[in-house]
């Protein structure tokens, strides 16, 4: 009798502590996982990122670009609580989100997604968010106003992220279609890569380019950087499982798997062609194979990551060639053919070895509703087009109508020459 009588106390003493009953259904594996990930995303922004391009540019221009990657975070963050979020993974439509969850309404800690709290999905995705207008920094790098960098991040993350994220991941027609995209290679990195292209040959290119070497100025802090990069990138795709589970497992080594190939293929090709092995390539390498593998890295096994990681290094590679002495468009820390070349070319891999078809190279239980690797390949082709063509009409629009505003997006050839972080900023990164 006294058992019975403890036990009731102690349900009664449970039920009356708020959110008891609500946080049944939350899985606190999960959830410190995705805790642990979004940090680990965020950390690929803010330093990551910020780093990896700083070091790119030259000397004074250092400050510009961290300046620019810290209030593209600020910004991200607060357009994704107003309606961004809302915007991506409201109800809505197969076009775009409703405003039902704009400033989180109705959404507290005891609201779930699947079986994590909704404000930690909330922030979770709130760091991609944040990393992809950053990345198309690196396309007009060392000659864009500050603040015609801030409107057009702010327009082009509403206009341009927001609907793609809803296609793909929101409900939206691209999800319906049964596209493959575990981790952002369309969301992320296609439109930062087509955003970053569009940017560059608006904006045109830096006063002297080609002609003027414009070597980085700190390869030291752009290898940190892309360490950082690295590591985080594990939070990118490891925690688009959303579970801290075998698929978050295997994600992240295939991941890892990626970059180590894609770095040694970008580093070998530069060794064969031009006698030595240089650090710019084969952290450069490292990039291109993480971003390659994101879109594929929840449906494929390590043999497939192999095969993607040593393409991304050497399409990327001829990519980045083609780019800028071919074409000779100023993209100018290399963001479309990395970015850009490497998230179609993980997108169209994602329908390759994701199939079956392919025994040992195959996915591994994500892909069970492919029928033939044709059809899949056929969905991620036009996942890739639709992107690819939204985002740069898109794109050009708000460059030009930033332009109008803003009295011309770029500095002045005086100020272009002078620098940066002492023109725009009053402040310097180095005093020797």
């Amino acid at each position: 009798m006294t058992s019975i009588i403890k036990k009731a106390g102690l349900v009664a003493l449970l039920a009356a502590v708020p959110g008891i009953a609500a946080a049944e259904g939350v899985n606190g594996a999960n959830t410190a996982w995705i805790l642990t990930a979004t940090a680990l995303v965020l950390f690929m922004t803010l330093p990551g990122l910020s780093l990896f391009y700083a070091g790119l540019v030259r000397s004074k221009n250092v400050l510009s670009v961290l300046m620019q990657c810290f209030a593209i975070a600020c910004v991200a963050s607060l357009l994704w609580l107003v309606f961004g979020y809302s915007l991506s993974f409201a109800e809505g439509n197969s076009w775009i989100g409703d405003l039902s969850k704009a400033f989180l309404y109705g959404i507290n800690a005891d609201t779930l997604s699947g079986d994590i709290p909704e404000p930690l999905f909330f922030i979770f995705q709130m760091t991609f968010a944040i990393i992809t207008p950053a990345l198309i920094v690196g396309a007009f790098a060392e000659r864009m106003k500050f603040s015609s960098m801030l409107l057009f991040s702010a327009a082009w993350l509403i206009f341009v992220y927001t609907p793609v994220c809803h296609w793909v991941w929101g409900g939206g027609w691209l999800q319906q279609m049964g596209l493959l995209d575990f981790a952002g290679g369309t969301v992320v990195h296609v439109t930062a890569g087509v955003g970053a292209l569009v940017a560059a040959m608006v904006i045109g290119n830096r006063r002297g380019y080609p002609r003027t070497p414009m070597p980085p100025h700190n390869m030291t802090m752009t290898v940190t950087g892309a360490g950082m990069l690295w590591v985080g990138w594990f939070g990118f795709n490891g925690g688009s499982a959303l579970a801290a589970s075998g698929d978050a497992a295997m994600a992240m080594l295939v991941t890892h798997i990626s970059a180590a190939a894609g770095s040694l293929a970008w580093m070998t090709i530069e060794w064969i062609r031009y006698g030595k092995p240089s650090v710019l390539g084969i952290v450069t390498g490292m990039v291109a194979g993480l971003g390659t593998i994101t879109p594929a890295s929840g449906f494929v096994g390590p043999g497939g990551a192999l095969i993607i990681g040593l393409s991304a290094g050497v399409i990327c590679f001829y990519a980045t060639q083609w780019i800028k002495r071919k074409l000779m468009i100023d993209d100018s820390l290399d963001v479309f053919p990395v970015h850009g070349v490497g998230g179609i070319l993980g997108t169209l891999f994602a329908g390759i070895f994701a199939s079956t078809e392919l025994g040992v190279f195959s996915g591994w239980g994500y892909a069970d509703g492919i029928e033939t690797m044709g059809q899949q390949v056929w969905v991620q082709f036009v996942g890739v087009a639709a992107t690819f063509i939204y985002t740069a009409v898109v794109s050009y629009i708000l460059l030009k109508l930033v332009g109008w505003l803003t009295s011309g997006i770029r500095v002045d050839e005086e100020d272009e020459v002078q620098g940066l972080d002492i023109v725009l900023h009053e402040e310097v990164g180095y005093k020797l």
